[in-house]
């Protein structure tokens, strides 16, 4: 089933700021004392959204903005059936904290209006539904798992607990004597009787139509973006006479080449060592951009051809010949246009100003703190302004999908690379795209969780953030930024708010406790193992 990654940013009155904060700690305190949730009272949440893995309502402060309302929510299915859900469980509360909010200034505001007037009874799924923000970029881990297969394996996986420890109380625990396959057919013929969907087929956790659509749009992407990048050498070879259009290539290329290497440096202060080299990953995936290179050359003759034939009524021959032509001398100016690019970028990285030392509010950060480590998972939420000019514009998009569309296809595994904390991440633009918003659910601390980012993925999280206003200072989009570990903390910090209310469907579990009850239950789905995947398998018990 299709997970969905959404949230609603809705900006707040000034004056109901703190009202609206305290609805929120009205609704956290309906659960258990015990922070975690998912007991006492505040249970039936669990069965009257059932689709949800991961919730949190926020209120952001604001400085520049006034106070902004969050719901971001990780579920399954479609977000129509979810807001309906979640209207069911807590429509009251939620119909309280809207009317805190501003007035919307566009279509939406006779629908506000509806479900904000005194007494109103008009149902605001609808308008949540209107108002959901999609991620510009996200990453699901455990991916394709929905919450009841999460819930069902790891119900299976404490039964094996408990078969494994109680076999024969009195006597020798006859597992101890056993092979891994016999240990798998005994320890299956214990469960079987109270898990009997372990006779059916495991659902895929990524569809055939999910592999090819998260293929398609990345090639897509990179055909569209190269063919972008083309388009400045294939009119400038219209004017130009081939000979002095190669020319000209080579000499502005040269040129800038001199500078980016001037420019290039780090600026006093600011280089973080690494071993990364734009030139090694260049020749390094050289191969595979070859390859790509006649891939798109096929693709846009293929497109190309049948556009041309019907402009300028050449015949098919001549057309698709002609075609190979334009798309080669094309080809040829894009490496100029993306080294003028990339000098552009530098130009204005080594302008950007950095905020070394971001203030932080004592109180709210006490709250934060005093919210944090009470169970495995924790929650982080985080608002940033968007740095301004058009270049920033245009990366900043182009960024955000390029890299959501390669987390699709490198991170399907259950983890994001070598990191195996993360639930749910995801970043989306609020306030007319003036400020990027963050949302993570992960495992062990938030300091832990940030340090694992620094070392394993400092690279991807630059990309991802290096638009915010006060980042760290980087280079080249992807290298220092938040290698820089104590002023990215700092920074992250600063633009974090209270976890008012914050739910997660199974507490208990991290992301490598969810991969590994997973391995245990496709293990267990299959009558009988083999000696050698038998031996892989008991690693999990």
């Amino acid at each position: 089933m299709r997970q969905t990654t959404l949230s609603v940013a809705l900006e707040v009155k000034p004056e109901s700021y703190d009202h609206l904060s305290s609805l929120l700690d009205k609704l956290r305190n309906r659960r258990n004392p015990d922070p975690s949730g998912g007991e006492g009272p505040f249970a039936d949440f669990l069965t009257r959204v059932p689709a949800v893995h991961f919730m949190s309502l926020s209120v952001f402060p604001g400085f520049d903005y006034d106070p902004l309302f969050v719901i971001e929510a990780n579920f399954d299915g479609e977000k129509g059936p979810f807001w309906g859900q979640l209207e069911s469980a807590i429509g009251p509360e939620l119909r309280a904290m809207l009317r805190c909010c501003k007035r919307p200034l566009d279509n939406a505001g006779p629908l506000f209006d509806s479900i904000t007037a005194p007494d109103a009874r008009a149902p605001i799924a609808p308008y949540l539904e209107r108002r959901s923000l999609t991620p510009t970029v996200f990453h699901q881990g455990n991916r394709g798992m929905t919450r009841d297969r999460i819930l069902a394996e790891h119900k299976l996986f404490e039964a094996t607990r408990v078969e494994l420890a109680c076999a024969n109380v009195d006597g020798p625990n006859p597992y101890r004597v056993l092979t891994p396959r016999q240990i798998h057919a005994k320890l299956r013929a214990a469960v079987l009787p109270d898990f009997a969907w372990l006779n059916q087929k495991a659902p895929a956790r990524i569809t055939l139509a999910q592999n090819i659509g998260d293929w398609v749009r990345l090639i897509g992407f990179i055909v569209a973006t190269v063919f972008v990048l083309s388009v400045p050498g294939l009119f400038l070879r219209l004017a130009m006479p081939w000979d002095r259009y190669l020319i000209l290539l080579v000499l502005v290329f040269a040129g800038i080449a001199l500078l980016l290497k001037k420019i290039g440096v780090a600026l006093p202060g600011t280089g973080i060592a690494t071993k990364f080299s734009f030139l090694k990953f260049f020749f390094k995936q050289l191969p595979p951009l070859l390859l790509f290179v006649a891939g798109y050359l096929v693709i846009a003759v293929a497109i190309g051809t049948p556009l041309s034939m019907l402009a300028t009524a050449r015949n098919f021959d001549a057309a698709w010949r002609g075609m190979i032509e334009w798309l080669l001398w094309g080809l040829a100016g894009a490496p100029v246009v993306v080294a003028a690019i990339v000098l552009w970028l530098r130009v204005i990285e080594r302008r950007d100003s950095s905020q070394d030392a971001p203030p932080v509010d004592p109180m709210m950060l006490r709250e934060m703190a005093r919210r944090e480590d009470w169970i495995p998972q924790n929650h982080m939420g985080s608002v940033v302004l968007i740095k301004p000019g058009i270049l920033r514009a245009i990366l900043i998009r182009a960024g955000h999908r390029g890299l959501g569309l390669v987390l699709r296809i490198v991170a399907r595994s259950g983890y994001l690379g070598s990191m195996r904390t993360i639930h749910f991440a995801h970043w989306a633009m609020v306030n007319n795209r003036s400020r990027l918003m963050f949302f993570s659910n992960f495992d062990q601390t938030w300091e832990s969780y940030l340090d694992d980012f620094i070392e394993k993925a400092h690279a991807g999280l630059t990309l991802a953030w290096c638009c915010g206003v006060g980042f760290p200072p980087t280079r080249f989009l992807v290298k220092d930024g938040a290698s820089h570990g104590r002023q990215f903390k700092e920074w992250a910090r600063h633009s974090m708010t209270v976890s008012r209310f914050w739910y997660s469907a199974y507490k208990d579990l991290t992301a490598e406790q969810i991969e590994r009850n997973f391995r245990i239950a496709v293990g267990l789905r299959k009558r009988t193992l083999s000696d050698k995947d038998a031996v892989l398998w008991i690693n999990d018990l």
